[in-house]
Formats: structure tokens, sequence, C-alpha cells
């Protein structure tokens, strides 16, 4: 059985994801950094939960061993501070932390095993925020650490082997506690394109981004 951790998969996009990739016949990891909601969320859905702090480099260099076991890592952990660019602040550091770095180190420990086992499936969940040709609107630190999520995954399916694919995605506007509740999707239909791309065949695309399965402009 393929395994898949999903950051952030406590709550909203990334629940649902977990729940389509359970389904999908995956043992499904639930990665959060709150213990509580983490175990909740996995007691919920039949799967597994183990705690990742991806504001902790810590937390990430003790999740490597059973990171390096994953098939399919799905980067959906994100925060969203509406806050100028310049604040003077943490903010920036916290989301290029959590967002592009955090990331980019989970990648790195999952490669050695899904090399070894010749097959991967990377998504990670952007933005059309993050999007030069959307503008880069929304978050100031937002929408630069979500641009950075684009230009690794279009720059890792340079590196990496055809059997392993990575791929970003935008949900769209979702009602989570991201998108507010004025927001015109479900979390299941956030969910679905990750879902699709966490499952894709060998004749599937990577080094894409998409929307609703259809690729979009970066």
């Amino acid at each position: 059985m393929k395994q898949a951790l999903i950051t952030g998969g406590n709550r909203g996009i990334g629940k649902a994801i977990a729940a389509g990739l359970r389904d999908a016949g995956l043992h499904v990891i639930i990665g959060a950094r709150d213990p509580d909601q983490g175990r909740a969320a996995a007691a919920e859905l039949g799967v597994t939960y183990k705690r990742l702090d991806l504001a902790d480099p810590t937390s990430i260099n003790e999740a490597r061993p059973w990171v390096g076991q994953l098939d399919v890592l799905v980067n959906n952990a994100g925060i969203l501070e509406e806050v100028p660019l310049f604040d003077g602040g943490t903010n920036f550091e916290r989301s290029l932390q959590t967002m592009l770095q955090a990331p980019y180190e989970l990648i790195r420990a999952a490669l050695p095993g899904m090399k070894a086992s010749a097959y991967g499936r990377i998504v990670n969940v952007s933005s059309d925020w993050g999007s030069f040709a959307e503008g880069l609107g929304g978050g100031g630190a937002y929408a630069v650490a979500k641009a950075g999520l684009n230009a690794l995954t279009l720059r890792a399916a340079q590196d990496l082997p055809a059997t392993i694919k990575i791929n970003a995605m935008c949900p769209g506007w979702v009602k989570t506690r991201m998108g507010g509740a004025s927001a015109t999707r479900s979390p299941e239909e956030g969910a679905d394109t990750a879902i699709w791309l966490a499952t894709l065949p060998h004749t599937g695309p990577t080094g894409g981004f998409f929307r609703d399965r259809q690729p979009i402009d970066w």
C-alpha cells in the first residue's frame, strides 16, 4: 500500500485531500503541529497522525526517517497574514519557512525512497496569488512564498527522474479558515486537483501548474 503525507491535513483542503487519498486506497498520514487537532482529525478519517511543525526545523529533521518511506507527498500547509510586505515583523520569515523552506526539506527527505522505488508523486498546494500571470495578489509574504513554491516545482521537475512527478496546483477560493465563509468552493472541490495529481499514472504530467485539472499560467 502506497503511503502519503498531507501537511496541514487536520482541516480544510488538507483534510479533504486526506479523505480523497484514503478513499483511493493509500495509507494516509496527516501532519499537523497541534496534537489534539491532529489526532481528532485522524480518528475521524481513520488515518494516521504524526506531529509535524513546519515552522520548526527540528520537527522536520525528526520526521526525516518516516518521510523517507513516502510514495506521495502533498505540501498543503500554509499561513496567510494580511500585513504589508515590509512590515518589519517576522511574517516574511514564517511564510517562507512554512510554504517554501519546509516543502523543500520534505521533498529532499522523501526523494531517496522515491528514487529507490522508482515511484513518487509530489503535489505543492499553491495559489494564483503566487502567479506572475495573475499579478502576485494577496498578502505580500504569502504571494512571495507561493511564487517561490511554484519556482521550486518547475525547477525540481527538471532535476527529478521521470518516475517522480511534481506539480503545483491552485485550489481556488475555498471555504476554509483562510478562505473565509464567503468563498465559492467547498474543501472537496478545492482538493480534487491535488488528489488527481497525487495519483497520476506514469503517463501523467510533471512540472505543471493546475487548477480544476487544467494547466494555468505561472
